[in-house]
């Protein structure tokens, strides 16, 4: 009869006979492996992306409930044992940004307070990925984000075409940013009748670099659009118009530091005038006569610019113009103002729930990346390489 001890004790206990504990495991340090996938959100837009890659991986979805309660605080129920298990949170991002964001920290904190081995959020589309650089006395919301998500408790991010590649700089854990262009470039070959005869466009020269990759891969020629009627960063009144004060100044002339025994006057500064940026009219380098159009963008929100380039391409001569994007946030009336333009297609992918916009305007197409979802959380899961996933992709993609 084997032999075991506890501490300085000595007992007889016989394998055959050890006894089950309270709670159904017969082993104190039995650990399950496996994965689980959970949904930060429980309404059904957010949700149809995350049951499409669980189908795919012929696995269920986790048991969790996230609600708001009456004072609209989050609250996040997880309703099985994740303890040790490589856990994935599906967040789609819907209308209202900061409730989702909020929604992915407090369950990540929850899985990471109940013993999860890892947290991997699967995030296709990054929230405030346009805010990733200083703009006058703003902030860099962006970086705030990757620092929060951090500190609740994940491990690894998977998202899909960030906004800037330089964004998984921000974040102190592996990032896998997934690309949509060889779901996109699927569809303009098989959904585009004769799509030989297409030009890629871009519709600015900072979109230029994904619309090369784009035209190389299809063997197509390339359009850029240069000049905006609006320009983001615009010249506002916010002081840095003030010029420093000129020498004939009485009193103080410019910067100047104060007078004493060991203090010398600082000289004025008197600073170049620099020239105002004049933006020039919107022109089209490329020729797009009795061609189709195709734009190419990561992401399509509000679309007063490219209804703009449509109708220029228009009175350059193309005769069909389709607009391909991988995240169709689609905001205030931008269905009314694409089914309205010149427009003929505006084909997105399901990162983003948008089923009420294509109610509201059949032009829009929906391009399902559910499996390149799916495919990256087995991998992760099974430590396999992610390399499979990036074959012929440009690093400007």
């Amino acid at each position: 009869m084997p032999i075991r001890r506890f501490g300085g004790h000595r007992s007889l206990v016989s394998h055959s006979h050890i006894p089950k504990l309270s709670y159904g495991y017969t082993r104190m340090n039995i650990s399950r492996t496996g994965y689980r996938v959970f949904s930060a959100n429980s309404t059904t837009a957010c949700t149809e992306l995350a049951k499409k890659i669980t189908e795919r991986l012929g696995v269920e979805l986790g048991k969790s409930v996230v609600y708001q309660e009456s004072n609209k605080e989050t609250r996040v129920d997880v309703k099985e044992s994740v303890r040790g298990q490589d856990i994935f949170i599906i967040q789609t991002i819907p209308r209202d940004v900061n409730t989702a964001i909020m929604e992915l920290l407090v369950m990540a904190y929850a899985l990471k307070t109940s013993c999860a081995k890892n947290i991997i959020g699967v995030i296709p589309y990054f929230p405030y990925s346009k805010q990733c650089k200083m703009r006058k006395r703003g902030s860099i919301v962006c970086k705030l984000l990757a620092s929060m998500l951090a500190k609740a408790g994940l491990t690894h991010i998977i998202t899909m075409d960030l906004h800037q590649k330089e964004i998984q700089g921000f974040f102190n854990f592996p990032v896998d940013n997934l690309r949509a262009s060889p779901f996109l470039i699927q569809y303009i070959q098989e959904e585009i009748p004769d799509y030989r005869n297409a030009i890629i466009v871009a519709k600015s020269p900072s979109a230029a670099k994904r619309a090369q990759s784009y035209a190389e891969r299809l063997r197509l020629g390339l359009a850029v659009m240069h000049g905006e009627a609006n320009h983001s960063e615009s010249d506002m009144a916010d002081g840095r118009q003030s010029p420093p004060l000129s020498r004939t100044t009485t009193g103080h002339t410019g910067l100047e530091l104060p007078r004493g025994r060991h203090h010398v006057p600082f000289p004025g500064i008197e600073l170049p005038i620099m020239m105002a940026k004049e933006k020039p009219p919107i022109t089209v380098v490329g020729d797009v006569g009795g061609r189709i159009a195709i734009i190419i963008d990561d992401i399509i929100d509000d679309v007063d610019d490219f209804v703009a380039a449509a109708e220029i391409l228009k009175e350059r001569g193309a005769y069909k113009i389709y607009i391909m994007a991988t995240h169709g946030l689609l905001s205030a009336d931008a269905p009314r103002l694409i089914e309205e333009s010149a427009i003929d297609e505006v084909v997105v992918t399901n990162t983003v729930p948008h089923e009420l916009q294509k109610l509201q305007c059949p032009k829009i197409k929906t391009v399902d990346v559910s499996m390149i979802l799916a495919e990256a959380i087995r991998r992760i899961h099974n430590g396999e390489s992610m390399a499979y996933l990036f074959r012929n992709i440009a690093v400007d993609d």
